[in-house]
């Protein structure tokens, strides 16, 4: 069974990482989440990455805060596309998460998304989309979603007539 694997660093991650879970759901694209830190439980960290591509995991997503090596971590140990989502858990907003996350070395990428909520959504989107390269089906699912969109902005819009 192939599935998207979502791994967050602390159970407080999981509110955030929801919006990620609900949008995997609207598109029935399976899914697993499981908390392990890279910091804290890094042996766990290591033999769940190894046992969910054995599995099945096409794609794995690791959010995390602050210093946010957790996708980094993934990252070492499968050539799977790794998203990651940086949150914010300190007092610098996410920002010092998004840098962890974003400057990998060389030779072992990881996709980074925007800070929270947004980058939850986008981080479910992007592994969609990674997903659709071999899943026809999902594909028209994800065209149908940006014709959809694209509607709704054009009826949310205000004329500039009705601004004066």
């Amino acid at each position: 069974m192939k599935f998207v694997s979502i791994i967050i660093g602390s159970k407080s991650d999981n509110e955030v990482m929801q919006e990620c879970a609900k949008i995997l759901e609207k598109f029935s694209v399976a899914y697993e989440i499981i908390v392990s830190s890279a910091h804290r439980s890094p042996q766990r960290t290591h033999d769940y990455v190894l046992n969910a591509e054995k599995k099945g995991a096409k794609v794995f997503i690791a959010a995390a805060g602050m210093a946010a090596h957790l996708a980094g971590a993934v990252a070492s140990l499968t050539t799977k596309p790794v998203i990651g989502v940086p949150l914010s858990a300190s007092t610098l907003g996410g920002v010092d998460a998004l840098l962890s996350t974003v400057q990998m070395p060389g030779g072992m990428p990881v996709a980074t998304v925007a800070i929270g909520k947004a980058g939850a959504v986008n981080s479910a989107y992007l592994a969609m989309q990674i997903l659709a390269l071999e899943d026809k089906e999902l594909n028209v699912k994800l065209k149908e979603d940006r014709v959809l969109k694209a509607k709704k902005v054009e009826t949310d819009s205000i004329s500039i007539e009705s601004l004066i």
